[in-house]
């Protein structure tokens, strides 16, 4: 539930994290907000960004900028895209189809959650010039999982994103404590067992995901569609090279917001060996803890092809539906567009590893 909160100029990511906080019931900005265990993780994903320092370049001519680039071969009007997160009706009614019309508007990629609380179909037709791409929790039941595929494939989603992260729910102490039960409020209209069309998810900690699915499963999700598959929480170089062994066609460095296993490293740090580890053989983005367009810059000058966003999507859902997602977008594009001139690069192709000096603090 909503509540009403003071009028406050809204100038950065952050100035919507205070906003939303008042405007959201406990419950439900513990949910966005929360991490696992102790948060550390979480809470690395902003600080480990602070460590880098930024080495620019002068007396070039910056007088044009482009931020323009692709994403498995679609153009995007900049490397700042939407992550997957679900239940986005818990910020504003119409959740994900207000995120999609932002998205629309904003020219960039938006993933669509397996747990989004609108259906594909509704959020397509909020948008339907979108670039979108389908992400997947993998379910037990198989033949669901096909459906979900080809019918995201149907629709007109450009990827299938599987999640690894999750063979288990984390340990999201404050969604314990607060009892969140998600069921009460929320339909997950595509998630309806084949056997029971009716009958609506059960809540948060029974929520069922495939625990058993390992590297060999992913050729049978190949063969379902012809849709390029991405990998979601990859960390380890290992994990990166049996990535690129298996044939997937991107990687997403992530370690799901700091909401899966607390104290494993940030995603910017961890950025760097799997870019080593792929030898530049597929795509690798990133999310976690961008908040800024410096933090943009610096994940694509460390060798990211885009950095894809969470929370701040969210803050911005409940401080002003759509137009909340817009003016976010838009203050990421406008700070990345800046740190861009002030770096001395007038296009992605410029941004380079000769950027970034590495600090002690």
């Amino acid at each position: 539930m909503l509540k009403s909160g003071p009028e406050m100029p809204l100038v950065c990511v952050t100035d919507f994290q205070a906003l939303a906080r008042e405007r959201l019931s406990k419950s439900s900005w513990d949910y966005i907000e929360g991490g696992a265990g102790e948060s550390i993780t979480r809470d690395d994903n902003v600080t480990a960004f602070k460590k880098l320092r930024l080495r620019p370049r002068y007396l070039r001519d910056v007088s044009q900028v482009d931020t323009r680039t692709t994403i498995q071969g679609e153009g995007v009007s900049a490397p700042i895209c939407i992550s997957p997160t679900g239940f986005h009706c818990l910020a504003w009614p119409d959740g994900e189809m207000s995120t999609a019309r932002a998205a629309q508007a904003a020219d960039i990629c938006y993933i669509t959650s397996t747990y989004a609380s609108c259906s594909l179909e509704d959020i397509v037709t909020s948008a339907p010039r979108g670039l979108r791409w389908f992400q997947l929790y993998v379910q037990p039941e198989r033949e669901l999982n096909k459906r979900l595929i080809q019918r995201a494939e149907s629709l007109g989603f450009k990827a299938l994103v599987i999640t690894v992260d999750v063979p288990t729910l984390g340990n999201r102490r404050q969604d314990l404590r607060n009892q969140l039960d998600l069921k009460s409020n929320l339909l997950l209209k595509d998630l309806q067992s084949l056997k029971e069309q009716r009958m609506s998810m059960p809540n948060l900690k029974m929520t069922p995901i495939d625990a058993s699915i390992c590297w060999e499963d992913l050729s049978w999700f190949r063969s379902l569609t012809q849709l390029p598959v991405i990998l979601k929480g990859i960390l380890t170089k290992e994990d990166a090279e049996l990535a690129v062994k298996h044939n997937v066609h991107g990687i997403i460095v992530s370690n799901h917001g700091g909401r899966q296993l607390d104290e494993v490293p940030a995603s910017i740090d961890a950025l760097p060996e799997v870019l080593a580890a792929v030898k530049g053989k597929v795509e690798v983005y990133l999310d976690g803890g961008v908040r800024s367009g410096n933090d943009v810059l610096k994940a694509l000058a460390l060798g990211a092809k885009c950095v894809f966003i969470g929370r701040p999507v969210l803050w911005g859902l409940a401080c002003k539906g759509e137009h909340g997602v817009k003016e976010v977008l838009n203050i990421l594009k406008d700070e990345f567009r800046t740190s861009m001139a002030l770096t001395g690069c007038r296009t992605i192709a410029e941004i380079n590893q000769d950027l970034i000096q590495f600090s002690r603090l």
